[in-house]
């Protein structure tokens, strides 16, 4: 059980970080007490922002020896609720937002070294300047930061060629909870210590450790891409185009985003400046690209497959961007579906994954089983259908009060979309982590061996209870 803040301790931070590093201020803290989605809102005694590691981890060593619990929160644009503090004003929110250095970039090895800090969009823009690459991007790439990406173990619209954020990250470097530096930075291709304490703090969600920076693998910057807007009449086409263009591409196929048009419609309602790709509505849609070296051999490739899925009646119709500003208006339509979602009225959220054959089966099967426990609930799903991760939110029935039918159905809807998914062998959380929203029902429908490994693990490192508490395992 940890304890509340001393006056004494408080006084101590501010010596430690100065007036920059350390508020109480209600305004400046307020932004950072709620979630993105302003589900979860919390307090806290007071809020920390380091600047470098050694003050990260002054302040757990003090932490540490007064039981004092702390919340790491990075660009707060969680789904989960994962770094926001709970509602008794007794944790202290440690905000790593002024670490930002991104510390070294290697060309020949194709490396960086950035602080949890920074933020994604900026690190795309930096390690450009030296031809390389960055291969994981999201719609919140304006406030995402390094070390949220890490701690969560982020996904996004690459993972078909690249992997996670747990595949991107070649070293850590972390505080443990008695205030020790972990330094595993070095980019070590062999190292057989014993457990990888490296990937362990990875999808953490600062449970563990405070991830104060990281090592990151990077590609060259892709000298081509071609960008396609597809329509078409199910998620088993989808799928069945998915496995035609992989085969035949292979390694250039880069991205395959499933979006219902539902989302669309939302998305051209709710946000500026966005047109339909194509002239007319069809039933589903993906947003599939390529990435290479020779712009006429993608584009030559994609067409190729393309105008065989036409003539064999797997695709209904297609247009390919002809230009980078085209194709940034495609992913943007597909990166606006969440914000547009949110202005649509409340709904729930599922961030889920299945084996990749049996996401068809799910997004057909899982709003039958949803209208039979509750007629006239609305279910969508989209996202990134090549490596088996598919948003599913349901939204109340058209005409119910919203927030009321959420509040008396909400958990039992979710109950039943997880149960859905474990039975295929899939994941309740597929990318955004577990956080406070799915901590119950982890522990209520997931495996006691992984539960039991989970808490080990926790206790074994934390057992002071002191890195986010009330996250991930109870």
């Amino acid at each position: 059980m940890t304890r509340p803040p001393s006056e004494s301790l408080l006084d101590a931070f501010a010596n430690l970080l100065g007036p920059k590093g350390y508020s109480t201020d209600a305004d400046a803290m307020a932004p950072w007490l709620t979630d993105w989605r302003g589900k979860y809102h919390g307090r806290a005694a007071a809020m920390l922002s380091p600047a470098t590691t050694e003050e990260v981890a002054a302040i757990v060593r003090l932490c540490a020896e007064t039981e004092v619990a702390l919340v790491p929160q990075g660009g707060n644009s969680g789904m989960v609720g994962g770094a926001t503090p709970d509602a008794s004003g007794n944790q202290l929110l440690l905000s790593l937002r002024r670490m930002n250095r991104i510390r070294h970039i290697d060309e020949a090895g194709q490396l960086a070294v950035a602080e949890a800090g920074v933020i994604l969009e900026n690190f795309h823009g930096a390690v450009l300047v030296h031809g390389l690459r960055f291969p994981l991007t999201l719609g919140g790439k304006g406030s995402a930061t390094i070390g949220g990406l890490v701690s969560t173990n982020a996904g996004g619209t690459q993972v078909l060629r690249h992997g996670s954020m747990r595949a991107l990250v070649a070293g850590i470097e972390a505080v443990l909870p008695d205030g020790s530096i972990f330094d595993g930075l070095a980019p070590l291709k062999k190292d057989n210590r014993g457990y990888d304490l490296r990937h362990l703090f990875c999808g953490a969600e600062g449970t563990l450790g405070i991830v104060t920076a990281a090592s990151l693998r990077l590609v060259p910057a892709a000298a081509a891409r071609r960008t396609a807007w597809i329509g078409i009449d199910s998620p088993e086409r989808a799928l069945l185009l998915l496995r035609q263009v992989d085969a035949a591409i292979g390694r250039e196929l880069e991205g395959f985003e499933l979006i219902p048009h539902a989302c669309l419609d939302a998305v051209l309602r709710h946000i500026p400046q966005t047109r339909a790709p194509l002239a007319t509505a069809q039933p589903w849609y993906v947003l599939l690209e390529l990435a290479g070296e020779s712009d006429q051999a993608l584009g030559e490739a994609l067409e190729r497959q393309l105008a065989a899925a036409l003539d064999a009646g797997l695709i209904r119709d297609v247009v390919i961007a002809k230009s980078d500003r085209e194709s940034e208006d495609f992913w943007r339509l597909r990166d606006s579906i969440s914000e547009a979602e949110r202005a649509e009225g409340p709904a729930l959220q599922h961030d889920i994954s299945v084996p990749v054959d049996l996401m068809p089966a799910f997004i057909a099967e899982n709003p039958g089983r949803l209208n039979m426990a509750f007629p006239g609930a609305r279910a969508l799903s989209f996202g990134h259908l090549g490596d088996g991760n598919v948003h599913h939110h349901v939204q109340p029935p058209a005409g119910a009060d919203g927030p009321a039918w959420l509040a008396e159905h909400g958990a039992t809807v979710s109950r039943l979309v997880y149960s859905h998914v474990l039975e295929l062998g899939g994941s309740i959380s597929a990318e955004h982590g577990i956080g406070q929203m799915k901590r119950d029902v982890l522990a209520e429908l997931d495996s006691p061996a992984r539960l039991s490994a989970l808490r080990g693990v926790k206790a074994g490192l934390d057992p002071a209870g002191i890195f986010n508490p009330g996250k991930l395992v109870a």
